[in-house]
């Protein structure tokens, strides 16, 4: 098995727990602020089915200073609103929506890197 196999396979591993993340998360966290009147208006811009759940877990993981910029940006409708939904959450679905954002994202990152990698043949034998 090559180091690049292997690599695939811890990475492919992260992605499917990202996955059952992003369904737990919608499910547990996203669902009930769809259903709160205070909230159901300020989870961002959703491009495609579930989108508002990725918003969701940025806003949770993005540091504060960040997203007070995000909020008082004129692309402020794209992205959930930090400060309403910490009102309206528990530290469970924040700590929930952070570990499934940089999962998701790492995971992401180091596919798109691992297949760079291997396009300029550093695994090439």
């Amino acid at each position: 098995m090559t180091l690049l196999s292997q690599l695939l396979g811890v990475v492919a591993i992260f992605v499917f727990i990202a996955c059952i993340l992003y369904v737990v998360f919608g499910q547990v966290t996203v669902r009930k602020l769809r259903k709160n009147p205070k909230t159901k208006d300020v989870l961002g811009l959703e491009y495609a089915s579930g989108w508002d759940i990725i918003n969701v877990a940025q806003a949770f993981s993005l540091p504060r200073s960040l997203t007070r910029k995000i909020e008082n940006s004129k692309f402020s409708f794209m992205y959930a609103n930090a400060t309403v939904l910490y009102e309206n959450t528990n530290k469970f679905d924040q700590v929930l929506g952070c570990i499934f954002y940089w999962l998701l994202t790492l995971s992401g990152l180091s596919a798109a890197l691992l297949a760079f990698l291997n396009f300029l043949g550093v695994f090439s034998e």
